[in-house]
């Protein structure tokens, strides 16, 4: 049986060590963090993009010292890219090399399908560690429908079959760490297996927060200018709305520049630090001279 990994003690001790690795969680995260690993669950977090939910993961891998395993997902992924896959041309090889010797076929058969031919990937690398491990698996609403199918045997009872060696069960379950951007609806059978957390963008005094504990060098009252201006930002109708990474960016940016106000030079310097499209920035712009 899998051993139990009491990633945290209790909610608070969820939240105070995230915080100290500067990850700032509110209530329903750190309680949600700590029945993820308690109660041995994957947490399927969603959210728009920007707001923390990859940096959930991590941050949850460094107050632990667990090793940190991530799926990228993306359209086209197969089980090769997230399971395994045989290495190919090292067993053929090795078949070459049999060649003309008394080994029978079976024998090479068997010879070629063990762990030395073997490619883990993600999926099964996090299976199969003996450490602890948090699997990230990023973005899966961008993967294909059929995906999801690989995940549900990992999700239910964190194992996977290799038809030529067996089944291989996890000796310790990893923490397990969806995201979704909310791109399409998941299926109920993998929603089933997991913890869902909602995070979305924080509100201005915790975003505050958020950017004045990674920038301690940051003026209180640029931070606030700052918060209020990202905040502006996002009620607009853009292509990519500023994310909390982007207003630390920009919180960093305003130190190393030694600005102290943000007003509209300012802004129009340093806007690219914070939107990536043309026509963002020039929207933004408008709107924010016109709000003045």
């Amino acid at each position: 049986m899998p051993q139990p990994s009491p990633w945290f003690a209790t909610p608070a001790d969820a939240a105070d060590r995230l915080a100290a690795a500067g990850y700032l969680a509110d209530p329903a995260t750190a309680i949600t963090a700590y029945l993820a690993g308690a109660l041995e669950k994957p947490l399927l977090v969603e959210g728009p993009a920007g707001v923390g939910k990859t940096e959930l993961a991590k941050a949850v891998a460094r107050v632990t010292g667990a090793a940190l395993v991530r799926l990228q997902c993306y359209e086209g992924l197969d089980e090769a890219r997230a399971l395994y896959e045989w290495n190919y041309k090292k067993q053929l090889l090795r078949i070459q090399s049999a060649q003309g010797t008394d080994q029978s076929w079976s024998e090479t058969h068997d010879d070629i399908f063990t762990d030395e031919f073997l490619l883990t990937r993600p999926l099964l690398t996090a299976i199969r560690r003996e450490e602890p491990t948090v699997l990230l698996v990023d973005e899966v609403d961008k993967t294909d429908v059929e995906v999801e199918g690989l995940l549900l045997e990992v999700l239910s009872d964190f194992q996977v079959t290799i038809p030529e060696l067996g089944t291989v069960s996890a000796v310790r379950r990893p923490f397990v760490v969806l995201t979704s951007n909310a791109t399409r609806e998941l299926s109920e059978a993998v929603k089933r297996r997991c913890l869902y957390l909602h995070l979305d963008y924080p509100d201005a005094e915790r975003e505050r927060e958020i950017v004045t504990s990674q920038v301690p060098d940051l003026d209180d009252r640029i931070a606030g200018q700052l918060v209020a201006t990202v905040g502006r930002l996002r009620e607009l109708d853009l292509k990519k709305s500023p994310s909390i990474a982007e207003s630390v960016d920009w919180a960093r940016t305003l130190v190393a520049l030694e600005i102290g106000e943000l007003d509209e030079k300012a802004v129009d310097d340093t806007l690219g630090v914070v939107l990536k499209h043309a026509s963002d920035q020039a929207r933004a712009v408008q709107e924010l001279r016109l709000r003045r």
